[in-house]
Order: C-alpha cells, then sequence, then structure tokens
C-alpha cells in the first residue's frame, strides 16, 4: 500500500490502510463533503478482504473524520475546528482566527429571574433580572454549537435593541466598557433534548460536549454564565500546559 504518508507496514493490515485514507484527506484527494470509495472498490484496490476495510473506516469515523450516511455511503467529514480553552474569546473571534466565516441565530433573547441557582453564581438578589440568550453557532454555515448565556440585566441595560446576529457579546461588552479578564471553564458530556439535538445536526442520543463557563471582570465580578453544546465531531480543544520550574514540585 504506497502513499506519499509514512505508513508503518508492520502495523496491522487496517492500520495502514487508516493511515493511507487519513492522508488522502490531508492531501485533498478525498474533500470534505465527498464520498470515499466504497468498501469494496477500497478492497479491490488494496488486494484486502472487507473486514479489514471496514475496521479501517470505522476508526476514521471514531475521529470524525468521516461519517456513515446510511444508503449512501462514507463522507468525508475534514479536519475539525481547533479551539484552545485557555483564550478568552468568543465563538466570533475564535473562528474568524480560524479562517473560518461565523454566524449566529439567536432563538430566544429575554429577561428571567435569578432565582436561587443563577442568585448565588452572579452574587446577586433571586428577584434580580438576568438576560437569558439561546443561539446557535455557525462556522461556514455548519453548525458548531449550541449556547445558552446569561448577564445581569444591570451590566448591558439595552441588549433588547442590539442585533446580536450583527454584533458579538464581545463588542456589547465594549460598548458599556466591560473588560472581561478571566474565566473559569468545565467539560462534561450531556444528552440533547430532541428538537436541540435536530437544530445542531447530531443523532438523537448521542452525547455532545458540554462547556460551563464563568467569565469575570477586571474588578472579580461575575458577568457572564455561559453552557456551550459542542458538537465533538466538528471540533477539537487544547490545553497548554507549563512547567513551574519547581524543584519541589512533583516531590
Amino acid at each position: 500500500m504506497a502513499n506519499e504518508r509514512v505508513v508503518d507496514f508492520h502495523s496491522p493490515i487496517y492500520l495502514q490502510l487508516r493511515e493511507v485514507v487519513r492522508g488522502k484527506i490531508e492531501d485533498g484527494e478525498y474533500p470534505p463533503g465527498t464520498a470515499i470509495p466504497s468498501e469494496n472498490e477500497l478492497a479491490e484496490t488494496y488486494g484486502i478482504n472487507r473486514l479489514t476495510v471496514r475496521s479501517a473506516i470505522d476508526a476514521l469515523v471514531s475521529e470524525g473524520l468521516l461519517r456513515r450516511v446510511q444508503g449512501k455511503g462514507v463522507y468525508v467529514l475534514g479536519s475539525k475546528m481547533e479551539r484552545d480553552l485557555e483564550t478568552l474569546g468568543g465563538f466570533t473571534q475564535t473562528m474568524l482566527n480560524k479562517h473560518a466565516k461565523p454566524s449566529t441565530k439567536i432563538l430566544v433573547k429575554a429577561r428571567r429571574r435569578a432565582g436561587s441557582k443563577y442568585a448565588c453564581i452572579f452574587s446577586v438578589p433571586p428577584d434580580s433580572e438576568l438576560y437569558y440568550i439561546k443561539r446557535l453557532c455557525y462556522a461556514d454555515g455548519e453548525p458548531m454549537s449550541l449556547e445558552e448565556i446569561l448577564i445581569p440585566c444591570d451590566v448591558v441595560p439595552k441588549l433588547e435593541g442590539i442585533d446580536l446576529s450583527v454584533f458579538s457579546l464581545y463588542e456589547v461588552y465594549d460598548f458599556y466598557g466591560v473588560r472581561l479578564s478571566r474565566a473559569w471553564q468545565t467539560l462534561d458530556l450531556a444528552e440533547l433534548e430532541p428538537n436541540d439535538a435536530r437544530m445542531l445536526n447530531v443523532d438523537r442520543g448521542r452525547a455532545v460536549l458540554l462547556f460551563s463557563c464563568t467569565s469575570y471582570d477586571e474588578q472579580g465580578r461575575v458577568i457572564e454564565f455561559s453552557r456551550s453544546y459542542t458538537r465533538g465531531d466538528k471540533c477539537n480543544f487544547t490545553v497548554h500546559f507549563q512547567s513551574n520550574n519547581n524543584p519541589d514540585a512533583g516531590k
């Protein structure tokens, strides 16, 4: 099995084929949105059996590079959109930094009471009003995440009149002189409600990545609490670690 990509010929045949197909995806021979050759065609091309081909394809499906479509074949999803967990920035700016075209669809924008749960998060009385925003975020026209965002009404008093499909929340914060300085983010897995799963274009019952984030301004005030339900097949995330150069560390 020959390809420009370095292949370990001592590894199992299905892993060799996996790397060959991965190389063709990365080289653009199998572009995103197109179907790769059928299992029969790959088996004939490389002189191996269909079960071996299926194992190689299944591995790439699990990685999120390929998707099986019932009755149609196996399609290329392309490379994942990488987001850095250490960089404090909104969805729009993150996508622009990755040379993707961002867009959002506002599903809900309303006021609600803080209640006991959010009163604790924002350190406000339970009767305080919060803005609740639910939006669908796209990159290059593909749904990437479903976000729920809560912001105290006194932080951005005139949010009702601002078109959030035109201005990002970070731009809105700038309008009011709000500077986010740090955030605390947690990661979990969650299952979406059927309607939300359809909007995000994920299979019903399939887990998505759930990022919960509490953002603070320079005075330590909680400005925003958000939950982002993100497609794991479209994004991966990085975290950077750095040694503290302490000779006693780890002892």
